[in-house]
């Protein structure tokens, strides 16, 4: 008798909760909307910090305090749209874009580099139609999307060294090139980190992902050791300061300090949303890769937390569709994109709390930056395809299809 009044209440909590995960397996339903909300929540918080963080230095520059947030918003609603068109549609129909999307990749960065914008040292940017493009972060989706194609159709042949390397790896070190030609480390250390989740999703022999891995980080390091201003940059995050450094006399701790500053001055409730004071120009970019450290003296570690809670949401969400998939395409798109994603995250706000040197960075979600913006809600997009897929029956598509065939038989044999 107490088996049965103990097992009611876990029956209707489980009843409850199918009802609100809506068909599906038990779970699947959970995972979309949990993506789609903490993706939601994340935009949201973005649009109101950039319009703290940017707001006294557009009046500085004679424009509107709501300039920059406007605009980041708008690229936010572009880009919600994007993603929900993306979400309600099959992602295997995307494979065709794969080839074009590539392409189009190739072109517009080689392009960048001849016709583009320089913009604090990076020459990342495109005027496209009065707008500035960047390239660079619609080639982590695009090249996401890929090599999902390519190992999709080579699954059999990964464990051959040739098979599992071309034309993956090199067309992969080829946008990084581009990237890197541009000067943009932190774009393509994010790129080659692409390159990686795709090969281990992708299911590649663990030697051979080991060689790659070692290969890529020697590149990695081999752009840093090349560049005078990025080991300065290295040397100040090790507390050194040789005197290479001090010859234009720039502070290359500057930056990691004041932030870490109105981190610490935040406390836990924070100072007030569009109080901080670092933002009057003490902390540089701080509404593009240094926006955690003004998110973090406005709203305290309450504020930091809670940013960092939505990714954790979203981490465990996206893996869920992950380990779901059966098929090796959407497992590799979407586990690539989990990487990327998150990987950004935890890089930049390493960064800003000065646990790893400063690579210029945006946070998801959170950084000003419209191409930025709307290429990660568009990756969203098609986690939530998937997710979608997760939350039908198992042979409901089937079962729909029978059903109209024999009412369409029904009304035929009627007419008769």
């Amino acid at each position: 008798m107490a088996t049965a009044q103990q097992e009611r209440p876990a029956k209707t909590a489980q009843s409850l909760w199918r009802r609100l995960e809506g068909p599906g397996p038990l779970g699947a339903g959970a995972g979309y909307y949990l993506i789609l909300g903490s993706t939601l929540a994340l935009t949201a918080i973005g649009i109101m910090m950039v319009l703290s963080a940017s707001s006294v230095e557009s009046i500085s520059l004679g424009d509107s305090p709501y300039t920059s947030a406007l605009k980041q918003a708008a690229f936010g609603a572009v880009g919600v749209a994007g993603m929900l068109i993306i979400s309600r549609i099959n992602v295997r129909w995307l494979k065709r874009l794969a080839w074009p999307g590539i392409g189009a990749t190739l072109v517009l960065l080689l392009l960048v580099q001849i016709i583009g914008k320089r913009v604090l040292g990076n020459k990342n940017w495109i005027d496209v139609a009065g707008f500035s493009l960047q390239p660079s972060e619609f080639a982590k989706l695009l090249l996401a999307l890929w090599m999902a194609t390519v190992l999709s159709k080579k699954a059999n042949l990964t464990h051959s060294w040739l098979h599992a390397l071309v034309p993956v790896v090199p067309m992969g070190l080829a946008v990084a090139a581009l990237v890197i030609w541009g000067h943009d480390l932190g774009t393509t250390l994010v790129i080659l980190l692409v390159v990686a989740a795709g090969l281990f999703f992708g299911g590649i022999p663990t030697r051979i992902f080991l060689v790659c891995g070692a290969i890529m980080t020697a590149g990695a390091i081999g752009f840093a050791v090349t560049s005078p201003n990025r080991m300065c940059r290295i040397y100040e995050w090790l507390g050194q300061n040789p005197a290479v450094c001090q010859q234009d006399g720039a502070d290359f701790g500057y930056q990691v300090q004041n932030g870490l500053q109105g981190l610490a001055s935040g406390g836990w409730l924070g100072v007030g949303l569009g109080q901080s004071r670092q933002k009057y120009n003490w902390i540089p970019e701080a509404q593009n890769d240094f926006i955690f450290s003004v998110l973090g003296e406005e709203l305290g570690l309450f504020g930091t937390l809670l940013v960092l809670s939505l990714f954790a949401v979203l981490a465990v969400a996206i893996f869920r569709v992950v380990v779901r998939q059966r098929e090796l395409f959407p497992r590799v798109l979407a586990g690539t994109i989990m990487a990327w994603l998150l990987g950004q995250a935890a890089l930049n706000m390493a960064m800003v709390t000065g646990l790893l040197p400063v690579i210029g960075v945006p946070l998801p979600f959170i950084s000003s930056g419209g191409s930025a913006l709307v290429s990660c809600l568009c990756g969203i997009g098609v986690v939530l395809s998937l997710a979608r897929e997760d939350m039908r029956p198992a042979g409901a598509a089937r079962s729909k299809r029978t059903a109209k065939n024999a009412q369409k038989a029904t009304k035929r044999k009627a007419t008769t």
